[in-house]
């Protein structure tokens, strides 16, 4: 059984926030747990944002593609566990 931990830097967070969303809604059901972060201020909002994602278990073939279709519409770091 495999667990699939992964986390991306979203560049240009205000660009692609709605696409990102959209892609994450779709996935819904492979993610157990999201947690989004970013550096906000009553004078600013970071125009980066780190997201962190548990796909269920034996999802790796669903993290394949949701990572192949997240660098499709954004420019993305991403980084992955599996255990």
């Amino acid at each position: 059984m495999a667990k699939v931990i992964m986390g991306f830097v979203l560049h240009e967070r205000v660009k692609t926030a709605s696409k990102v969303q959209e892609l994450l809604t779709s996935y819904g059901c492979e993610i157990n747990t999201r947690i989004g972060l970013h550096v906000a201020s009553p004078d600013t909002c970071s125009s980066q944002g780190l997201i962190l994602l548990e796909f269920i278990d034996d999802a790796e073939d669903k993290a394949d593609e949701f990572e192949k279709e997240l660098m499709e519409i954004a420019e993305v770091d991403v980084q992955r566990m599996v255990f």
